[in-house]
């Protein structure tokens, strides 16, 4: 088995590749409608940690935190295939800086990531109501150190994924002026690739303004050309994924960190209903391999607290094989698809139950595309990334 050795490193290249999936895709359009736009966020940090809430250097609550985001987007021309499919559909790369007010203990990070939007509702137009998500890589944390920055124990990592999504409404100015306003929700982790794995959490608004050209806002308000439709139909997807993650447990209410990093690999075959544009649903069959699993059990007996070695538990303690529901949503060059599942075959504790699956799919190809997930077991407890590769059979887009 191929053991991923450094899954930040990882998510850090896979962050590249979707973003020249998204810059090949636009020099391929030469007739497509571009946009600047900036944003300005403020939000109010959720005290997960108590280091949030006040127990840190300062003695002060860490909840508040401010954002720049400079993006750059495009529409696919009206006239292509992608344009037909999804007229109003807008992605991107953009940049941002982002400040807790705290730039000793948590610092200052830089994020650079992928994004997309579209309209929800459109009221008029002039004025609609959109989504947009924003995934990439934040650089710059000061992160957990136990001589410099003991009391943080919600980073853990010098670059950790970031994640948002925003609910919008946009109203049109001027022929190519636009502006933005409305609310988002953000997360910043690691994916358990390292503890602390606290996380940042964070509940804001935004607004921003967004500069078009090459656009007549009245045919894009009223797309003027004919939109075209998927006819339902059944498609496979085969992913293929790994990763790394630290593993710890709780005994006599002492929480332990097991030494070192155990590798994943896994394997999902979903069979999707494609029933129109914009949505997949279906089933998937799930297969996992994790040497973190149910260790806690093969602790070699009298070993020192500081020294904590394990036995390698059987292979059916860390194989595990279950069946989940999937729903996906569907945009020219990303989808997202969502899941909930239970494993059917497994042996020991930590592979009882449900578990969660979010993920993003960038295409490289008509037919193959890139994989950035997460797990999550018992809705709540942070399992590892998903990052890997997927080929979509019987796909009549």
């Amino acid at each position: 088995m191929i053991i991923i050795r450094n899954a930040e490193r990882l998510l850090y290249i896979i962050c590249l590749l979707i973003f020249s999936a998204v810059g090949a895709t636009l020099n391929a359009q030469t007739g497509a409608t571009s946009q600047v736009g900036f944003d300005i966020r403020s939000g109010y940090v959720v005290p997960t940690h108590r280091f949030l809430a006040g127990d840190n250097l300062q003695q002060q609550k860490i909840d508040q935190s401010l954002s720049l985001h400079l993006k750059y987007a495009f529409r696919f021309d009206k006239a292509s295939y992608w344009g037909k499919m999804y007229p109003h559909a807008y992605q991107g790369i953009g940049v941002s800086y982002h400040t807790f007010f705290s730039p000793a203990e948590l610092g200052n990070p830089v994020s650079v990531y992928a994004f997309q939007g579209a309209p929800i509702v459109r009221f008029s137009p002039r004025l609609s109501f959109d989504y947009e998500w924003n995934f990439g890589a934040s650089f710059g944390w000061k992160k957990y150190d136990p001589q410099y920055n003991l009391q943080n124990e919600v980073v853990g990592s010098k670059i950790n994924a970031y994640i948002n999504l925003g609910f919008v409404l946009n109203w049109q100015l001027h022929r190519q002026w636009r502006l933005a306003a409305g609310v988002d929700l953000t997360h910043f982790s690691n994916g358990n690739t390292n503890y602390p794995n606290a996380g940042v959490n964070i509940i804001g608004g935004r607004i921003g303004i967004v500069r078009t050209f090459g656009e007549d806002a009245a045919v894009d308000g009223t797309a003027a050309s004919k939109q075209m439709s998927v006819k339902p139909h059944v498609s496979y997807d085969l992913v293929v994924y790994g990763a790394t993650h630290k593993k710890g447990y709780v005994k006599d209410g002492t929480p332990t960190l097991i030494p070192g990093s155990f590798g994943i690999v896994g394997l999902n075959f979903a069979s999707m209903y494609n029933f129109n544009n914009y949505f997949r649903a279906g089933v998937s069959v799930d297969a996992q391999y994790d040497e973190g699993a149910n260790i806690k059990d093969y602790q070699i007996g009298g070993s020192p607290s500081d020294d904590l070695k394990f036995y390698r538990p059987p292979f059916c303690k860390q194989f595990a094989a279950g069946l989940s529901l999937r729903a996906e949503l569907v945009m020219p060059i990303f989808s997202i698809n969502a899941g909930i599942g239970r494993n059917l075959m497994y042996s020991g504790d930590d592979m009882k139950g449900f578990y969660q699956v979010l993920a993003i799919k960038t295409y490289v190809t008509r037919h193959m595309f890139l994989h950035v997930g997460y797990q999550l077991s018992r809705f709540k407890d942070p399992n590892n990334l998903m990052l890997g590769i997927g080929y979509r059979f019987h796909d009549k887009r």
